[in-house]
């Protein structure tokens, strides 16, 4: 448990910095971009993630659970079909993209250049994630947390040198935003396979176990094909999210042009703002996936409980500080910082969404531990589709508009959040209160 609390207060404390860096980038952009660039580049971006998500196949998740599952002596049998592997799917996948992309109707109004640099991302995430799900699975924080801290760090750099020495019009300035975010990527693709392959020399020299390859795959598609799948839906949603709710706006009187600033202010703004303490609980996610995975293993299931109590009541202490912080200062918070007073009201509003993500997130590492993943999926289905059918009711109504779209996305997080606090009480068996109902527990 020391072990596991230390990893964490490193990854939060790289993580604050990153996510003021990540706060300073927003910033910057709102600034250069403007409040139409803004929304151009929100919207948008959701598609790319879905795009570069396919490259990653969710691989940090499932090689972080067989490496904290199985014996060392098989990781480097793992390791190597993991290899072998991913060379073919992401040369099979980058054609395919190549292919497809150019006919792609949202990236006709963007850059020519912006297909191309999708393109290269998919090898560097693909390669990426292997290293990283292999360091989440042996707790090797620090790599995780330096290459995190190093992404943010190389992306706010280039943001402030290019748009500091060099003007760009509004096209051009968008595609800049993008640029930087593939040099960061590159730049942490260089580190972390650095890193790995110095330890996988060394895991050949070691002592090795065949283990086949069948056996490898079956493992491990068992958690990225759901995870994958729960993704690839996050990310679907996430990119008809867009056209969602500006068309729900558009429906309610407001401009075209008006409710792409609206969406920009809320999803380049307040989600900027709501989601900065969410850092804390991305640190327990990482954290989790591999511990619950092997305290679930050893069916330790009152290490599991008491950690859980632990995390829901950090969770509480820091969400309520947080949320109250942005409710009651949400105007001079945006004014300074975003210079868009207009994005306040937005943020006030969405305080039961942020709040409840806060433990949305550490309850999926608990999940995945456990094996959970296609309730996982059901859940995030089921509360996106009660939330987006509120979204774009309630935000059509021209005496609500955003604070319809608030309450639609509001709505969504209460159910998932309830969803999978449930799940976990009857599998772990206990109640509500997180105490014991089954001789499991005793």
């Amino acid at each position: 448990m020391k072990a596991f609390y230390k990893g964490t207060v490193l990854l939060i404390v790289t993580a604050f910095f990153g996510e003021c860096m990540e706060f300073l980038i927003n910033m910057i952009m709102a600034r250069e971009l403007g409040e139409k660039g803004l929304g151009l580049f929100m919207t948008v971006l959701p598609t790319i993630f879905l795009i570069v998500l396919l490259a990653s196949f969710e691989l940090p998740i499932s090689i972080s659970k067989f490496i904290a599952e199985k014996d060392a002596e098989y990781h480097q049998t793992m390791l190597h079909q993991v290899i072998k592997w991913t060379i073919i799917f992401t040369i099979f996948l980058t054609i395919l993209a190549a292919v497809i992309i150019p006919f792609v109707p949202i990236f006709h109004s963007y850059h020519p250049i912006l297909k191309w640099l999708v393109l290269l991302m998919l090898p560097i995430i693909s390669f990426t994630s292997i290293a990283r799900g292999y360091f989440m699975g042996k707790q090797q924080m620090g790599k995780i947390a330096a290459s995190n801290f190093l992404r943010k760090i190389v992306q706010l750099g280039m943001l402030v040198f290019l748009f500091q020495w060099f003007s760009f019009d509004l096209d051009t300035s968008v595609l800049i935003a993008f640029c930087t975010i593939v040099g960061s990527d590159i730049v942490v693709f260089l580190y972390l396979m650095h890193m790995f392959f110095l330890q996988y020399q060394r895991l050949k020299k070691g002592k090795n176990s065949s283990l086949g390859g069948r056996v490898i795959w079956k493992d491990l598609l068992s958690v990225s094909v759901p995870t994958t799948g729960l993704r690839i839906f996050h990310a679907l949603t996430h990119a008809i999210q867009p056209f969602l709710i500006k068309g729900a706006l558009v429906s309610s009187g407001i401009t075209a042009a008006n409710a792409t600033e609206l969406f920009g202010m809320l999803a380049g703004i307040a989600l900027t703002i709501g989601f900065f303490p969410s850092f804390i609980a991305h640190s327990f996610m990482t954290m989790l996936i591999p511990t619950v995975s092997k305290e679930y293993a050893n069916k330790d299931y009152r290490k599991l409980q008491k950690l859980l109590q632990q995390i829901v009541g950090i969770t509480a202490v820091y969400g309520i500080i947080a949320v109250s912080i942005f409710y009651f200062f949400a105007e001079p918070i945006t004014s300074k910082f975003f210079h868009s007073s207009q994005a306040a009201i937005i943020v006030q509003l969405l305080w039961p969404y942020f709040l409840l993500h806060y433990f949305i997130i550490p309850m999926q590492a608990y999940l995945i531990g456990f094996g959970l993943l296609k309730d996982a999926v059901f859940h995030t289905i089921w509360s996106t589709v009660f939330s987006y059918a509120a979204i774009y009711y309630l935000g059509s109504l021209s005496q609500l508009q955003m604070g319809g779209i608030a309450i639609g996305m509001n709505l969504g997080a209460v159910i998932l959040a309830v969803l999978h606090y449930m799940t976990i009480c009857k599998k772990m068996g206990f109640s509500i209160w997180l105490t014991p109902v089954n001789n499991r527990l005793q």
